[in-house]
Order: structure tokens, then sequence, then C-alpha cells
């Protein structure tokens, strides 16, 4: 895979067949940093094959693990040695999730030194819930040159930590450094989502006592000798319905399997609300359409809301619906940037602030688009998949931080496309 690859989709053709969804990106670049905890040997499996995912492996590595890859899909991680407290810049920089090394590290050494992270961008993602949680535990906060935070704390000691909003990065990482925290931490406006209860599940099995974890109060007693153990990750809520609303845009008839069906269920009943049939097998789903769809007015929230990063691809979606439909975007500021690619396709849809009202049309017509981010990559994927004529998709490398194989398990659905490498500079030729 190069940086400056494309994809090629020649669209119009409905999607067939059954997709095999991947471990949950968002649960493993969570569970990968909370090994630091175990101060001994992990087995992870269903680990995701995707970028972001190898780069919390190489951190990980940087600060002495040693991760051995048993299978494409497990791996062997062992924190006993960990030698250094300080991540550098250049790796921070390409994800986002590199804060939970913060939580982790506070917990294990009782500092931690990490440069503000990156990943993607949809306005100013402040991490200050984080650190208003680690102070209220018992640890100093300052900052450095280059944005470099650092984090000390002499002893951690369990508090009551409520947070101004819900924030699943606050409420992961006050977790990891609160297993290391004497006594009780209650933590309250906890997030819901299913990877903080993967989580959970996981400091568990290495010797946590956490209760609560899908709850909004999220209580931890602290200080517990914490093991290595073996773990499976859970399925991808968000790539299971990201296959579902692709299946439901090109008119397809798709089995979506390795699935936990109620982590899906807010996009299941607006689906339905669609007029697309959603059969339910409980690790399985059956995605088929009608022609022509309704529209459905949508408002992201936090868990069990309207998932925000199911949100650019069920945008495109509702493009092609009949009637009026509206998409409200209730948890980041600047999610709609991936609209303007849309118009370029021929939707009809108008930004102000966080709402979008959107006029279906009959069909999006070709074009050379880009994925602004992750979650819009994939809506880019699907209105290509949709679209009459050629699209070629630029700024792949977006989608590859969290879709496992995708142009293998879109082509196994029917779907016509092919990842595209630029051409090599010819040397100039002589004479």
């Amino acid at each position: 895979m190069h940086s400056g690859d494309i994809f090629v989709i020649q669209g119009g053709k409905p999607l067939r067949g059954s997709v095999t969804i991947s471990g949950a990106k968002n649960a493993a670049v969570a569970i990968l940093p909370a090994t630091i905890l175990a101060q001994g040997v992990c087995v992870i499996e269903n680990v995701p094959q995707i970028s972001d995912v190898q780069i919390m492996l190489e951190i990980l590595q940087y600060l002495g693990a040693e991760v051995k890859s048993l299978n494409p899909h497990k791996y062997q991680i062992d924190t006993t040695h960990l030698r250094s407290q300080t991540v550098p810049q250049e790796m921070t920089k390409l994800l986002r999730a590199s804060y939970y090394l913060i939580g982790a590290m506070l917990g294990r050494f009782g500092s931690a030194k990490v440069a503000s992270p990156g990943g993607c961008d949809f306005g100013i993602r402040p991490i200050d819930q984080h650190l208003k949680g680690f102070e209220l535990l018992g640890a100093e906060v300052s900052y450095e040159q280059n944005a470099i935070i650092e984090i000390t704390a002499d002893k951690l000691i369990g508090s009551q930590v409520y947070f101004d909003k819900v924030s699943v990065g606050a409420t992961i990482n006050v977790m990891l450094a609160a297993v290391k925290a004497e006594g009780l931490t209650v933590i309250e406006n906890a997030a819901k989502e299913p990877h903080v209860v993967d989580l959970a599940n996981f400091l568990n099995m290495m010797g946590a006592d956490i209760w609560g974890a899908g709850t909004d109060t999220i209580k931890i007693r602290g200080n517990k000798p914490m093991r290595g153990c073996d773990y499976t990750i859970i399925p991808d809520q968000i790539e299971a319905g990201t296959y579902m609303i692709a299946a439901a845009a090109t008119h397809g008839d798709v089995k979506v399997k390795n699935i936990i069906s109620k982590h899906l269920e807010s996009l299941t009943a607006k689906l339905k609300e669609c007029g697309v049939q959603v059969e339910d097998g409980g690790d399985w789903c059956k995605v088929s359409a009608p022609n022509p769809f309704a529209g459905s007015h949508i408002k992201t929230g936090p868990h069990p809301g309207f998932p925000t990063d199911l949100q650019p691809q069920m945008t495109v979606l509702l493009s092609i619906a009949s009637g009026n439909s509206s998409v409200t975007e209730g948890v980041w500021d600047n999610r709609f940037k991936y609209v303007g690619q849309l118009l370029l396709m021929g939707a009809d849809i108008s930004v102000n602030g966080q709402f979008a009202s959107i006029e279906g049309v009959d069909a999006l017509r070709s074009a050379t688009i880009h994925a602004d981010d992750l979650r819009a990559g994939a809506a880019m994927i699907i209105a290509g998949l949709v679209a009459q004529g050629v699209t070629r998709v630029e700024k792949v490398d977006h989608i590859d931080r969290g879709y496992e194989d995708v142009v293998e398990k879109f082509r196994k659905l029917g779907a016509r496309i092919k990842r595209v490498s630029p051409e090599p500079a010819r040397a100039a030729s002589a004479g």
C-alpha cells in the first residue's frame, strides 16, 4: 500500500453475497495500550489488520514491549520489560488513540510524556476531560514545548470523576489510570459505547475490579495486582454498519457475519424506517433494499444513539432516498466537510453548522473525489458504488486506518473496485 493510492470504482451494481466483519478498531486501540498494565504476557485475538493498529504495535515496541504475531489477527504482547515512558511526536501524530498511552503509563509508572494526538480532523479535539480526570486521581499535568504533555503522580488515589460531557476517550483513559489508583474511583457521565465495555472486560480479565461499564456510572476498585491474559476483541460495529449501509444504498442483498446485532440497533431502526429490510440473526444480519427507499431524519449522539462514525455513510444513502431527509450532528463540530465531495457527484445537500438538509436525487454521477477522513472515506466508497460511471477516490490512506482489506471485501460482494498505485516517476530520458 502506498500513500497516494486511489480506488477506482465502476458503480451501479448491487452488492450480493456475504461479508465477515473484523475486530473492532476502537476496542483494539484501547486494549493494546492497556497491556502495559499487565507487566506480563497478553495474547490478543481478533485484532484487525489496519494501519492504526500497526502504529499502536510499533509504539508498544518502541516503549520496550515484545510483540509477536501468532497469526495475522492474533498477537502476543509482553510488557514486562517496558523501559520508556515517553512517546515521540512522530508516532503520536499519526494516531488519535495514542492518548490512551497516557492513562496506561500513568497507571503503571506514575508518569507519562506524550505529544498531542493526531488522527482525523473534525475541528478541535480537546483532551481537557482526560486531564481533568487524571488531576482528580492526584496527577499533575504540565505542558512542554511542541505540545508535549507531561503527567506525573507520586501516588494515584481513587476519586469521584464527573465528566462535563460524555467522552469515550476520557472514559477509557481514566479507567486505565484508575485501575492502579488506591481505593474507589467512580466515573459519572461515562461513555457507554461497546468498546468501553470491551476494555472493562479485558481489564477485569487482567485482575482489575470494574463494574458498571455500559452504564453512565463506572466504579473501579483500584490497585489490584494485574497479570497477563488471553482476550478476544469484539466485532467492529462501525465496519458492520458500513457494509449494511452499502448493501442498502446499492439495492443489494448482503449477509453481514460476525456481528453483535445489539450494537447495531440504532442503525437497524433507521434503515427499517427507510424501508430497508434487515433480518437479525444475533451474530449476523441480512440487508436487502427495495427501489426506491424513503428518507429519514437522523441525529447522532453518544451510544446508544446513532453513531457519529456512521453519519457520513448514512448521508450517502439519504442523498438518493426519496423526499427530504436531515442529519443533525450531535458529537463533532466539523463532521460535514465531506459533503462538498457529494455535491460534485450531484447530491442536493445544504449544510448549516451542525445540520444538513438533504433532498433526494434519482442518482449520483461519477467524479474524482477524496477521503477527508476515515469514515468520510467509507462514505466515498459507497457513493462510488451507487454512482453511474467510474469514480476515483483519492487519499485512501485515511480508509486504511480503520477498514481491513476493504477492496477485497467489497470485490467479494461483486463490487467493481480496484486499488491503483501512482505511477513511479520516470527517470528523465537521456539525450
